[in-house]
């Protein structure tokens, strides 16, 4: 990769395209750009202790190191393991404390009504099952991006699976909590609203944006 036109040198220019067309979790791409920079300094000296001069080797370690269109795909890949466990793992915690979102008698909706309302009683049932198939997947998925990368079926598809099961887990769990608020019968059901979309849409939000990542990820 040339570095001309550039004040950066061979390995720096190198570790920008990476970097560039590596996305993911920060801190795990800052670790697998940190390992790609000791390994090419390594190459390096060891050119320059066989002769060359400084850019000639680090020309020389870039080269044995590949061309990115060969290391972009393994890097990537390693990324989206790592997304996924923080996407499996984030919906496990933003379920987790669902009941207490809904637990009997905290909020309006599961106080005493008005009035009976068969529709809020089965959403409110519903939302609990979902919620804990929903965090029984939510575990599988960490499993799955941890122990489970031994076996290849899993390594494939894991990524995109644990993203579309947290999107759609996500919208589901939404839509509940929206029409159970809009199914209230409290007098102050309009406080609903505020509690569903602070404990319940805005955390799926930011679960549905995490999938979405996976699901960049296992597209590359």
């Amino acid at each position: 990769m040339s570095s001309r036109g550039s004040t950066l040198t061979p390995v720096d220019d190198y570790l920008t395209g990476l970097s560039r067309a590596l996305p993911g979790p920060r801190r795990r791409k800052a670790d697998l750009l940190a390992e790609a920079r000791d390994h090419l300094v390594d190459a390096t000296e060891a050119f320059e202790a066989d002769g060359l001069d400084r850019d000639s080797a680090e020309r020389e370690a870039v080269a044995d190191f590949g061309e990115l269109d060969e290391v972009v795909p393994g890097y990537r890949a390693e990324l989206a393991v790592s997304q996924t466990r923080r996407t499996a793992m984030l919906l496990f915690l933003v379920l987790i404390l669902q009941p207490i979102v809904w637990q009997e008698g905290a909020w309006s909706w599961n106080q005493d009504p008005a009035s009976d309302s068969a529709l809020n009683d089965f959403l409110q049932t519903l939302v609990r099952s979902i919620g804990t198939v929903t965090i029984a997947g939510a575990v599988l998925a960490v499993i799955a991006a941890g122990v489970g990368m031994r076996y290849p079926i899993v390594r494939q598809h894991v990524t995109r699976a644990t993203a579309l099961f947290a999107i759609t887990s996500s919208v589901i769990i939404s839509a509940i909590g929206v029409g159970m608020a809009s199914t209230s019968t409290h007098p102050a059901a309009l406080l609903d609203y505020a509690v569903v979309a602070s404990f319940v849409v805005l955390p799926l939000v930011v679960v549905g944006l995490q999938a979405g990542r996976c699901l960049r990820l296992a597209r590359a």
